[in-house]
């Protein structure tokens, strides 16, 4: 069983870049620290997983597997992330940029305010830590709150939004709901737009 080494991928962007809405320390920390730690983690996790399987070591193999998936849908989920975001004084900042998702969004749900009201209240439920996904199944717009670092297995995302607090809580302290407004204001529409039509943007493979 041979094993991959995963890397840490660069920000699409400068780490000041998002600011005011989300600030140079936040990204930097977000970014070198805990993507980092989820990528140094899932290589540690697989390799001894392919040292599991070569010695036939089945129980050792299991016991793998929460580790693999927590540091492994942390570092697809984060991956995500970043071209998911962009400067607020980009033209990807605008929904112009996404014609194609924002007719589907009207189509489905009458108007982009009331698309976002709607996904504001699926981020602001979510309990402790976790995502707020905009998933494509079926040519349709799904939402969707994943726990933890739990990434999403079917359909495929458009964009995503991590809540939890190291994302924000050094800028935003315990206000999520600005954090959210923020969010907003760094949405890379064109991102969305390029999913939206089928294309991998941020998608880890091996």
């Amino acid at each position: 069983m041979a094993t991959h080494t995963f890397t840490l991928p660069p920000l699409p962007y400068e780490y000041n870049a998002l600011e005011p809405h989300i600030s140079e320390q936040i990204m930097k920390l977000h970014h070198d620290k805990h993507h980092q730690a989820y990528v140094t983690n899932l290589n540690a996790a697989t390799a001894s997983q392919s040292e599991a399987f070569k010695n036939n070591d089945v129980k050792a193999e299991i016991a793998l597997q929460s580790a693999i998936k927590f540091h492994g849908g942390g570092h697809i989920n984060h991956s995500l992330f970043w071209p998911s975001l962009c400067p607020s004084s980009s033209p990807c900042s605008s929904p112009s940029s996404a014609p194609s998702f924002v007719a589907a969004i009207e189509s489905q749900y009458g108007s982009l305010d009331t698309f976002k009201d709607a996904y504001n209240k699926l981020l602001m439920g979510i309990q402790g830590s976790g995502w707020g996904w905009i998933v494509k199944r079926n040519g349709r717009i799904e939402m969707e709150v994943t726990k933890d670092q739990d990434p999403i297995t079917t359909g495929e995302v458009v964009l995503g939004v991590d809540m939890w607090e190291h994302a924000y809580y050094l800028q935003y302290w315990n206000d999520k709901a600005a954090y959210i407004k923020g969010v907003w204001e760094v949405i890379n529409w064109e991102t969305a737009e390029k999913r939206w039509g089928g294309k991998k943007v941020g998608d880890v493979r091996v």
